[in-house]
């Protein structure tokens, strides 16, 4: 009988590696590279082996990273003032309101995501050091927000985000969620191209539009009756 075969399960060690590391809160750059390197050694790999297939994974991913290579930038625009100016720009513009402010992004985010640039907006994107303190910035010129009222404003900024990519990212036939839905429905004996699902979305992607269009503007309606109630009820 032919010898079985023997299995080396020392590689695996670099999960427990990355799960302590988060646990005990190091920078999660240095635990993955940590878990990295000694995953490869316990394979068996050179140092040479190692680094070149983690140059490797990061240039077949690249795509994926941009985002957070983005977001030093974007910090550093917030420390020099990226917020207030984007509150000075709302507060010039006498007519502008947080509910008319949030319905055009709402509209911009769906068609973004529709064309499959989901990643170039999102919370700390746009939502956190634009859309957010602009939000504000129009409900206090409508009424005299406390505490409580300004953080329902920026809730609203975060969930228009939400609202906005999920119902206009299946529209792009290319995402995931459409790969997962079509697969679904398949083993039910349902055979459908992604291109099929992707206009079936359209119809969905506007009536969340109207639905969450009319929540904004009833928003506003709210701020206008209460100019001096020190909230948002």
């Amino acid at each position: 009988m032919p010898e079985a075969e023997v299995v080396n399960y020392w590689p695996l060690l670099g999960i427990p590696i990355i799960v302590i590391g988060f646990v005990l809160r190091f920078n999660p750059m240095f635990v993955v590279v940590a878990a990295s390197l000694a995953t490869g050694f316990l394979a068996g790999w050179d140092v040479h082996q190692v680094i070149s297939s983690l140059g490797k994974a990061f240039n077949d991913n690249r795509l994926i990273v941009i985002p957070w290579i983005v977001l030093p930038v974007i910090g550093m625009l917030e420390r020099y003032g990226l917020q207030h100016r984007a509150r000075l720009l709302i507060i010039r513009m006498k007519a502008a309101t947080v509910g008319g402010l949030l319905i055009v992004y709402l509209l911009y985010r769906q068609i973004i995501s529709a064309i499959g640039l989901h990643t170039t907006a999102g919370h700390p994107q746009t939502v956190r050091p634009l859309v957010a303190p602009m939000a504000v910035a129009a409900a206090e010129r409508q009424a005299d927000l406390d505490e409580d009222g300004i953080e329902k404003i920026k809730a609203q900024a975060a969930a228009t985000d939400n609202i906005g990519l999920f119902f206009g990212e299946d529209i792009f036939f290319a995402i995931g969620s459409i790969l997962v839905i079509q697969s679904t429905l398949e083993t039910y004996g349902y055979q459908l191209s992604p291109l099929n699902l992707a206009m079936w979305a359209i119809p969905t992607a506007i009536a969340a539009f109207i639905v969450h269009s009319s929540r904004l503007l009833m928003l506003d309606r709210r701020l206008g009756r209460l100019p001096q109630a020190g909230g948002v009820r």
